[in-house]
């Protein structure tokens, strides 16, 4: 397993972007798909995008065309870049590592989470 943590989360105006970053401890080439998933207070943790060794991206229905999913494997991280946000994307934001799916239990590695609030 590998220990993970987020940055870059914050407040953003309906509209905007933001950029959130995975850092790993450990090597994640050719080990793990890399994934993000969300929750909202009251909701169940919602899987937003992986993508896997090969550099192959899957997205949830709700952000599809929105965010892009990428990976430095010379760095160890992950990327979640956020376009056009909209308020109902406000959530914690959880990294995974394990193998490439969409239920947050296939996952064996998350990291802490990072709050995005999207509101005006």
């Amino acid at each position: 397993q590998v220990q993970l943590v987020e940055s870059g989360g914050g407040l953003v105006q309906p509209g905007g972007s933001l950029r959130l970053s995975c850092a790993a401890s450990g090597r994640i080439r050719n080990s793990y798909a890399m994934a993000w998933f969300r929750q909202a207070p009251g909701k169940e943790r919602e899987f937003v995008a992986v993508i896997n060794i090969f550099g192959g991206t899957t997205y949830g229905e709700s952000v599809q065309g929105r965010f892009t999913v990428s990976r430095d494997d010379a760095k160890n991280s992950a990327y979640l870049q956020m376009t056009s946000l909209k308020p109902e994307d406000t959530a914690v934001y959880y990294c995974a590592a394990g193998n490439p799916s969409f239920r947050a239990t296939d996952y064996s590695s998350w990291g802490q989470g990072t709050q995005v609030t999207v509101s005006s």
